[in-house]
């Protein structure tokens, strides 16, 4: 079995363990791996906010029907996996915790003010009319230096069959911007116009990612995680070893940028939020781990 085999039949024993009923992609068609509603697969229900972000963004998470349920009721989905994570700790006001487990700030910090999902980081206007869309934005305070913490969430994606796509030559001739980050600006070619080295990471989705922040931020008033579900075997070592290519080339060019398996994530949560935050930390390392 595959990776990405390997982590929907967890997903989809941890639904039928809770007795949560489960339907095709189109309703009565399909692998049964979509719950009834969206409640079902979130930890909590979306609260307002959240839920205006998801219908705001490009990925169209929140578009079902009866016959076809929305992509975030997927149990594999990773826009839920990533709401199950961040939106409890905006929810109670506590974003520095969440923060500091991503190792984003220090333990203790006050800077992390509030968490936006699906945060839009336009690259240029005119010439590309859809914006990087970044699943998770903590937002901080207006005295720090690094704005805001962006977060890319994985979960199935890295591990599916196709092939990731590369960068459209129209980013190479954006003007100014590659100046002062050479070495990405060299990756940045080697995927134009496909992507022939990564098997599971998706470098070029990352560089949009740190173009669009680096134009409205400013190359040191952003942090870039990118936060994956790891798996065993070659397909996770491979995975691992790509991660670690992009960052040796980010460091070099001195952008703020690395990587945090979900399972180390939720393991660092538990063990200093269990007594205080019981059910969120049940629920999480049951679902996940």
């Amino acid at each position: 079995m595959n990776a990405h085999d390997h982590i929907l039949s967890k997903q989809v024993q941890w639904a039928l363990n809770r007795r949560i009923g489960l339907v095709g992609s189109q309703g009565a068609r399909g692998r049964l791996a979509y719950t009834s509603t969206l409640d079902q697969n979130l930890f909590e229900p979306l609260d307002p906010t959240t839920r205006l972000c998801f219908e705001k963004g490009d990925g169209g998470e929140l578009n079902g029907s009866p016959e076809s349920p929305a992509k975030m009721q997927a149990v594999h989905s990773s826009s839920a996996l990533a709401v199950n994570i961040f939106q409890y700790w905006q929810s109670i006001n506590q974003v520095p915790v969440i923060a500091a487990a991503c190792r984003l700030c220090r333990k203790g910090s006050t800077i992390p003010q509030k968490i936006v999902f699906e945060g839009k980081y336009p690259i240029d206007e005119k010439r590309f009319v859809i914006a990087p869309n970044i699943d998770v934005v903590i937002f901080n305070a207006d005295s720090s230096k690094t704005k805001r913490f962006a977060i890319e969430c994985k979960f199935t994606e890295a591990y599916n069959s196709r092939n990731h796509l590369g960068l459209k030559p129209e980013y190479l001739t954006l003007d100014g911007i590659w100046s002062d980050i050479p070495h990405i600006h060299q990756l940045a070619r080697s995927l134009c116009p496909e992507d022939h080295q990564f098997l599971y990471l998706h470098p070029a989705q990352l560089i949009k990612h740190i173009l669009g922040l680096k134009r409205g931020l400013g190359k040191q008033g952003f942090r870039l995680l990118y936060l994956w579900y790891d798996v065993f075997g070659g397909e996770g070592a491979q995975h691992r070893r790509e991660i670690a290519h992009f960052s040796e080339i980010t460091s070099a060019d001195r952008i703020k940028f690395h990587a945090l398996s979900y399972q180390e994530l939720i393991l660092r949560l538990s063990a200093v939020c269990r007594d205080d935050h019981p059910a969120y930390i049940e629920y999480i390392s049951s679902r996940y781990l």
